[in-house]
């Protein structure tokens, strides 16, 4: 199965949206792996098409390597589904193939900077959810005032040199809203792992925004 062939399975599952099959992730794929019904491939890819597409979205940042990374995500499930553990959810499973992807996408777009692992600040939970909210908006509003496009601009400069380990938290928990027991899945990392390096990352994104302050904008 080919990166084209995936496409053709997008567009039977587009087709399947009135009759969307009353059956688990995990079933599908089984079924898929069984007899290699091509409806049930189709409708995983359906089921998945607008979320993990967006997610690969925002984590590479570029919609043609985006779509290259969903159609090697699937292709990736088509190849590795004889791998796949029963008692293990699918969804997290597909998303541990997905980051892969992204991941690897990101290395071919550019060299990749870190910064510094320095401990938390004190007083983090009081800023994340505004440098969050500022994050969620694509472009900064026409009216917008000049500080707040610079520091949208700095702290997506520093969300992008985080280490790939904490960027991929940050658009795991934050941006598609796992929790901390279903990235740590995702990544195959303790729960605990996970709430240090969300920790970190967003600590990095406060100092960023805290920079800005600091340059009198």
């Amino acid at each position: 199965m080919e990166a084209t062939v995936v496409d053709l399975f997008y567009q039977q599952g587009r087709q399947l949206r009135s009759k969307e099959l009353p059956v688990t992730d995990e079933q599908l794929l089984l079924a898929y792996r069984q007899t290699g019904d091509r409806e049930s491939f189709a409708q995983l890819v359906y089921r998945y098409e607008r979320e993990l597409y967006s997610y690969l979205r925002r984590y590479i940042g570029d919609r043609e390597l985006a779509q290259d990374a969903f159609q090697g995500t699937f292709l990736q499930v088509h190849l590795k589904c004889e791998t796949f553990d029963p008692t293990r959810r699918f969804k997290a499973w597909l998303y541990a193939i997905a980051t892969r992807q992204a991941v690897d996408a990101r290395r071919r777009q550019k060299p990749h900077r870190t910064v510094s692992l320095d401990s938390p600040p004190a007083g983090l939970d009081a800023q994340i959810a505004e440098i969050m909210g500022l994050l969620e908006s694509s472009e900064p509003a026409p009216d917008a005032r000049l500080d707040e496009a610079e520091r949208l601009v700095a702290v997506r400069q520093s969300l992008e040199q985080l280490p790939e380990h904490l960027y991929a938290i940050i658009q795991l928990v934050y941006f598609q809203g796992m929790s901390y027991r279903d990235a740590a899945l995702v990544l195959e990392v303790p729960v605990g792992t996970v709430k240090s390096r969300l920790n970190l990352a967003v600590s990095k994104l406060a100092e960023a925004w805290a920079r800005v302050d600091e340059s009198g904008s």
